[in-house]
């Protein structure tokens, strides 16, 4: 289960998805370097192999165990997330082919603009096929969902084993887990009749109150507009169900946190955008990514403004968005270790004792300080067009902060 939304700002579009998997199951950040096309060569996905035609570099977040990633953005200003589906068409019923995590990343590898990632993707749908396990530990098929956008724009796109439908994002758009398009959309697989309700191949054994909750709070978001920054895209990801982070009436006195919700409810409230599932499913990572306009198609370097990328592992809720100056990983985003010892933070905001929100505070108390300081110096750099030296050496300073915080935070940390 997982989030993505876009909305379109005065100067690009922003993207933002929190990565919703397993509870024990590592994700790290990773520069994914650009790979020449191999002349009758293949590159393994997951579960097979797929011609190479080369690859644009890449930042994506990516469960340890699969090739796949779950959200990233490319060397030239392309972002795609994707969502877990239920539709008519039975995910058990075909063999191991594509995961929606693979199509992501062959996505970003092929696409230089949104739409030439759309294409990419629906192609390899078509020769490929999506199926096998998303998950490592027991077999879990399913469907996916994608949001693929630029600085200029982007597409919504939903599919069904192979068949597909996608329509433009416009001023924005927001997906989770079920089907958002009816008959608005503009592209489909050849076996999509035309004018067909696409909301027909939604199961209708399966409840749409899942995602209804989530959507709505990150419709909000982006039914505010232009307004939206990346802070406010944070601030949305951290949601426990009572709205983003900030927001006035959200959070206890003093504008403490608010700790995650106790349980889920008959009508699926409690599975909410920071997600803590107890014992079932998390948010494992997140990104937030600020695409300027016209840079797609190109490296977003030179004259046009830079690719603004802030990544967390673990939960956001307890979890650190550090700024990525592409391709400068901070390296503690793609150590699983670190990605323990942040999930041990949001198990650890998940009693059901009373005390969840004075912990919550405490960890926000020692993180928050560096979160804010890495924002000020990352937009210092972005601001100035600094190379990778620059780069580096803050974000080994940031991964430094964060080591030591986690040290402090841990039980019987100093």
């Amino acid at each position: 289960m997982c989030d993505t939304f876009c909305v379109r700002r005065p100067d690009g579009m922003l993207f933002a998805k929190n990565s919703d998997r397993p509870v024990d199951e590592a994700q790290i950040v990773e520069w994914l370097a650009p790979r020449p096309a191999a002349r009758g060569g293949s590159v393994r996905a997951t579960h097979l192999a797929v011609p190479d035609v080369g690859a644009a570099g890449s930042l994506g977040s990516r469960p340890t165990w699969m090739w796949g990633v779950e959200h990233g953005v490319n060397e030239h200003g392309v972002a795609i997330g994707n969502e877990k589906v239920w539709t008519v068409d039975d995910p058990r019923s075909v063999p191991p082919a594509l995961l929606g995590m693979d199509l992501v990343r062959l996505g970003l590898e092929r696409g230089s603009r949104a739409d030439d990632a759309l294409d990419a993707v629906t192609s390899l749908l078509a020769d490929h096929g999506q199926g096998g396990s998303g998950e490592e530990d027991h077999d879990e098929p399913y469907w996916s969902s994608f949001l693929i956008v630029d600085g200029d724009g982007g597409w919504v796109l939903e599919t069904s084993n192979r068949s597909w439908v996608a329509r433009p994002v416009g001023e924005g758009a927001a997906i989770s887990n079920r089907l958002t398009i009816g008959t608005d959309w503009s592209r489909s697989s050849s076996d999509v009749p035309a004018g067909a309700d696409w909301d027909g191949w939604r199961d209708p054994a399966a409840p749409t109150g899942l995602a209804d909750h989530r959507l709505a709070a990150t419709r909000a978001c982006v039914g505010r507009g232009p307004v939206v920054t990346a802070a406010d895209a944070v601030a949305t990801l951290r949601d426990h169900g009572t709205g983003p982070w900030g927001a006035p009436g959200v959070g206890g006195p003093g504008g403490a946190p608010p700790p995650p919700p106790v349980d889920v409810g008959d009508d699926w409230s409690g599975v909410t955008v920071c997600m803590h599932v107890r014992d079932y499913q998390c948010t494992t990572a997140s990104m937030v990514a600020d695409l300027p306009a016209g840079a797609a198609g190109g490296s977003g370097a030179g004259g046009s403004a830079p690719i603004r990328v802030w990544a967390s592992v673990g939960g956001p809720c307890t979890g650190v968005f550090l700024p990525v100056g592409l391709p400068v990983v901070p390296e503690v985003l793609g150590d699983a270790g670190a990605w323990a010892a942040f999930s041990a933070l949001g198990r650890g905001v998940e009693v059901l004792d009373g005390s969840a929100g004075e912990a919550l505070a405490r960890i926000r108390a020692v993180l928050d300080p560096i979160e804010d300081a890495a924002w000020s110096e990352g937009d210092d750099l972005w601001s100035a067009g600094a190379g990778p030296d620059r780069w580096r050496t803050a974000a080994t300073g940031w991964s430094a902060a964060v080591r030591a915080a986690l040290r402090s935070l841990a039980p019987g940390g100093a």
